[in-house]
């Protein structure tokens, strides 16, 4: 039996993400796995990658077989440079944890609640000439 190692997919349409698995060479894509040994998250900045490497050299040592697309996301990871006895690369870019956001206190913002709408509405002149011309009316009959 050849055993490779592959991409499976899931995720929605626009958004994929994969699992790195160890699987028969004859079964479908997406088809059901021997074991899954890593992640890797492409839409994400930067992308997300997850190998278990003790697992990744056991399977390469056995004689599995990484299909294109993993080889590349191996050699990122140096995991093909450790089987090789390759000299390992430059490490991966790691996401910088995301800034919080400043508080309304820590901006300096007031507490001071008005209730009334920030920008003033705007007056149809249409609805000035009606009132005046009620008004005008009402008088003349009192």
């Amino acid at each position: 039996m050849a055993v490779k190692i592959k991409l499976k997919r899931l995720g929605k349409i626009r958004s994929p993400h994969y699992r790195i698995v160890v699987a028969d060479s004859r079964t479908r894509r997406d088809g059901r796995a021997i074991e899954e040994i890593g992640l890797y998250h492409p839409v994400q900045n930067p992308s997300r990658i997850e190998v278990d490497a003790e697992r990744v050299a056991y399977w390469l040592g056995v004689g599995a077989q990484p299909t294109e697309p993993v080889l590349a996301i191996l050699k990122k990871t140096g995991d093909w440079q450790k089987f090789k006895g390759e000299p390992a690369p430059a490490p991966l870019l790691v996401a910088e944890p995301k800034a919080t956001r400043p508080s309304f206190d820590a901006l300096g913002g007031e507490d001071e609640a008005k209730g009334e709408a920030i920008t003033q509405k705007k007056k149809a002149e249409k609805k000035d000439e009606a009132p005046a011309e009620s008004s005008s009316s009402e008088s003349t009959e009192a």
